[in-house]
């Protein structure tokens, strides 16, 4: 992050929360009923590489402006069947590699059933 938005943060940012990734959220603390018309201004100050990917679901919606209240302090509940959220992964050694791709062995089962390839004429 810039100094300018470290400073413009401190000048005139309220921290709001945490979320897991260890990143900031912050709220302007003018708030929006100073200025009629304008929503608050929200923003978030990355732990670590600025990647918009490391921000979770229920702070995206409330950066957004799609919910009025930031997440709770715990967390949001969620179902059983919801992965917990992850970072894009792209370019990283974590990322996925489909069975055939270089990185993965370069080989590839061979195609079975009713499969034919194109042959020029």
């Amino acid at each position: 992050m810039t100094i300018a938005t470290r400073l413009y943060t401190w000048l005139r940012g309220v921290a709001v929360g945490h979320d897991a990734f260890g990143n900031t959220y912050y709220r302007d603390k003018t708030g929006a009923t100073r200025y009629a018309g304008k929503r608050e201004k929200r923003w978030v100050l990355y732990s670590g590489e600025a990647e918009a990917t490391k921000v979770p679901p229920e702070w995206h919606a409330w950066l957004h402006h799609i919910v009025l209240d930031p997440p709770p302090s715990g967390g949001v509940k969620t179902a059983p069947w919801q992965k917990e959220h992850q970072p894009n992964l792209t370019g990283t050694t974590q990322a996925y590699r489909p069975p055939g791709h270089d990185f993965a062995g370069g080989q590839r089962a061979k195609a079975t059933g009713d499969y034919e390839p194109w042959v020029p004429n």
